[in-house]
């Protein structure tokens, strides 16, 4: 079993700040749900719709919270991007 990290990216400088961790069924989940660039995205834009769709989709309350909190202060949105290790 894989573990997946999910961090908040700078746009800009593309540093990454780790959130947390996410189950693979998370992942899979947010995959199916968000809008892929191209094929081996692993980023994607977040904001308080993001969320508020994620949530109509049935994603679970851990996940939720976790974007809720990394979106805390960021009106704008964020980019978020996940690494499997």
């Amino acid at each position: 079993m894989s573990t997946i990290q999910l961090y908040k990216e700078d746009p800009n400088t593309y540093e990454r700040t780790m959130i947390g961790t996410i189950t693979e069924e998370q992942l899979e989940f947010l995959t199916d749900n968000l809008e892929e660039e191209f094929e081996e995205d692993e980023d994607y834009f977040l904001n308080a719709d993001t969320i508020d769709y994620l949530r109509e989709q049935g994603a679970d309350k851990e996940l939720l919270a976790l974007l809720e909190k990394a979106l805390a202060g960021n009106d704008d949105g964020i980019d978020i991007a996940y690494v499997i290790d």
